[in-house]
């Protein structure tokens, strides 16, 4: 093993994505995922006989045919893109003094945290701090990524010193990042449009019983709003993504865009800032299923705004947050 020693490491955590855009990969992914009760929290005796009987005899077939569209030449868009960022984000913290380890891992499915623990171990690392890239909290998201972490470190004799984030939904260069982004899209296309601001929905149960997340999406939305220096009837806020019966936050997104062209919005950008990293909710979703439901509303033009990605905005975003909450280790 490796002598280095006061290193500091970084783990990055995001959902997860299968191993490949086939039906066999994607039922290994959706059964570790939807198996999860962060994520479906019904009573397992009612939810197994459904989930294996089934949504995982139907959907994998499905959903491995849209991972089919948005696959990339390297892999899964989230891991790809998110890679990348992990590889910048490291050069970056390691520009002036080689202080940092950084490894991204999946709540689900592979790079798995095990695999990340492995990494810090030949670095002899006792000091993590835990970035969920996330930006707004969620029990579904955030505290599932928690839950995977500890579960990790129950075998483990000797635990690291954890340092974790809750969430970054108002921090000041996230907003900065997010409107220098809009703003550029703007000037791409030569005009200013409707705003709609997507997020990832969950049932409005949850929120009834305390997660956070319906007012840090909120406070995103907000903020960039405040700074963009948008009137009411300039922008949208609405959820995407949700499924099964129960209610989930509304407005629903795709219920919101159809009824656009008829208000007289015709020209539309959309921005989902729930992701940090573009995926198949993207992808997919927005930029294929949505775009088209509001072209056949009437929707003259529609453009995507893409997710901070492996952008030099989101890898300073990420060096501040590292820095901000390792000081306490810095010395």
């Amino acid at each position: 093993m490796s002598q280095e020693t006061n290193k500091i490491g970084v783990l990055l955590i995001n959902l997860g994505t299968p191993e490949s855009p086939t039906p066999k990969a994607v039922r290994k992914y959706l059964k570790e995922f939807l198996s999860d009760p962060r994520v479906v929290d019904v009573n397992p005796l009612i939810w197994k006989p459904i989930l294996n009987g089934v949504i995982l005899n139907i959907r994998p077939r499905k959903v491995a045919k849209v991972y089919q569209e948005v696959w990339m030449s390297d892999g899964s868009p989230l891991l790809v893109l998110g890679q990348r960022l992990e590889k910048k984000l490291s050069e970056t913290l390691n520009a002036e003094g080689d202080r940092f380890v950084v490894s991204m891992a999946m709540t689900y499915g592979k790079p798995s945290v095990e695999d990340s623990a492995k990494i810090f171990r030949q670095h002899n690392i006792d000091k993590i701090f835990v970035l969920p890239m996330y930006p707004q909290f969620s029990r579904s998201t955030t505290a599932a990524a928690y839950d995977r972490l500890m579960s990790s470190l129950k075998r483990c004799p000797h635990w690291p010193a954890l340092s974790l984030l809750q969430d970054y939904a108002d921090h000041e260069q996230y907003i900065d990042a997010l409107v220098k982004s809009i703003r550029a899209q703007w000037q791409a296309q030569g005009e200013q449009r409707h705003l709609m601001f997507s997020y990832h929905g969950i049932p409005k149960r949850y929120v009834t019983e305390g997660d956070p997340y319906q007012s840090r999406c909120e406070a995103t939305t907000k903020a960039v709003v405040e700074r963009l220096g948008l009137k009411e009837s300039e922008y949208t806020h609405a959820y995407q993504s949700r499924f099964g019966r129960e209610e989930w936050l509304k407005p629903y997104a795709d219920e919101t865009i159809k009824g656009l062209p008829s208000k007289g919005i015709s020209k539309l950008n959309m921005i989902s800032p729930a992701f940090s990293i573009d995926c198949i909710e993207t992808l997919e979703e927005i930029d294929m299923q949505l775009r088209d439901e509001f072209t056949e509303a009437g929707g003259q033009a529609f453009d995507y705004i893409p997710a901070l990605n492996d952008s030099d905005d989101h890898v300073e975003l990420y060096k501040t947050l590292v820095l901000e909450n390792t000081k306490q280790w810095m010395n």
